[in-house]
């Protein structure tokens, strides 16, 4: 650097206008310097190791100290001079790139907002919606509970002890945890444990006929899990059970009540209802429900939508109930099924795959 550098050699005898012409100088350079590189090899002539300042100061050293005392002051006052015009002019490139940043970045306030969208209720969770309306406008109470659960409130309650082939018709998850009695705690299978919970959280209740409960009427909405996958299963899904258990439930209540319950779920009278003989190890006898559709593009074709029977009496006495005393049915059905049938959806897997394209058409 000390080759770009011309330096000022002033002696005691130095004026006033060589400092001020130094000065104006450092002002020119400054303001010339384009950058902020431009600008420090600027200072560096004036205020760096070798630079006219520098060497000014340097020089007192061998003038007579009344001398020195007052070149001192003058050339101080010089250093002062340029220093601030440094710093003016650092501030002003400053503020130059400051602006250049600005106004690259503008926003242009007369644009259109591009505004929020609008989210929508999943199809799944308006399906679960729309069966908890129905049921509670038929006088069923709505369940809920744990989905991890014991193998007991899972199998056991439900007539389907330990060893039992049924199991292997709900392949479960298992968790590293165990119940009190050393069995590993599984994610349900069914929302079947929450019956269950339900009846014999009331079943004391419904034994004495207090506070006017006579029937227990429920349903248990809720995720499920189970090793399947493929277009029309998932390894988690969503289903709905329901209870009802009372002193005089028949077949002939399951079938005015799942019937309504399709008439209103689909908004149409034109379907038809069949029972069809099937096994749950938690009813006896059992059926498959399937539906008919009487117009629409699935006319004519019978669909399986629910599994149903009357309660086994093991299971009624697991609840804490007399089998002697009450009885009623139960059914189960898929929440995921009932939404593709409603909604026209050929492949269970788009609930769970989050395009908006697809999802966007339920906002």
């Amino acid at each position: 650097m000390a080759d770009l550098i011309a330096p000022y050699p002033m002696a005691a005898d130095s004026s006033s206008q060589d400092l001020d012409a130094l000065v104006a100088e450092a002002r020119a350079r400054f303001a010339a310097a384009a950058d902020g590189t431009a600008l420090e090899n600027e200072k560096a002539r004036f205020l760096g190791k070798t630079g006219a300042i520098t060497e000014l100061l340097k020089g007192l050293g061998k003038l007579d100290p009344v001398v020195k005392k007052s070149e001192g002051a003058r050339i101080n006052v010089a250093k002062a001079a340029i220093e601030a015009l440094l710093t003016a002019r650092r501030e002003a490139l400053a503020n130059a790139q400051l602006e250049a940043k600005l106004s690259a970045e503008a926003i242009d306030v007369t644009l259109p907002g591009r505004g929020l969208s609008t989210g929508g209720i999943h199809p799944v969770m308006r399906t679960w919606r729309r069966i908890e309306e129905i049921f509670r406008s038929i006088g069923f109470d709505v369940a809920d509970g744990p989905e991890i659960e014991t193998d007991w409130m899972s199998f056991t309650a439900l007539n389907n002890p330990e060893n039992h082939p049924a199991r292997s018709m709900q392949d479960t998850f298992y968790v590293d945890i165990n119940d009190a009695e050393g069995r590993p705690l599984n994610l349900r299978p069914h929302t079947s444990p929450m019956q269950v919970r339900y009846a014999r959280m009331h079943a004391e209740r419904m034994r004495a006929g207090t506070s006017g409960m006579t029937d227990i009427k429920v349903i248990a909405p809720g995720r499920t899990y189970r090793i399947d996958s493929d277009a029309t299963h998932s390894p988690m899904f969503h289903q709905v059970e329901g209870l009802w258990l009372g002193e005089n439930i028949s077949f002939a209540d399951l079938k005015g009540v799942y019937t309504a319950f399709l008439n209103a779920f689909f908004e149409t009278d034109a379907l038809s209802v069949r029972f069809r003989p099937s096994y749950f190890p938690f009813t006896e006898p059992s059926a498959e429900i399937d539906m008919r559709f009487e117009t629409g593009p699935l006319a004519g074709r019978w669909l399986e939508i629910s599994g149903s029977g009357q309660v086994h009496p093991s299971v009624v006495a697991n609840f804490g109930l007399d089998p002697q005393r009450h009885i009623g049915f139960a059914f189960g059905s898929g929440i995921e099924r009932l939404a593709m049938l409603r909604y026209g959806i050929d492949d269970l897997r788009l609930f769970y795959e989050g395009d908006l394209r697809f999802l966007e058409q339920f906002q």
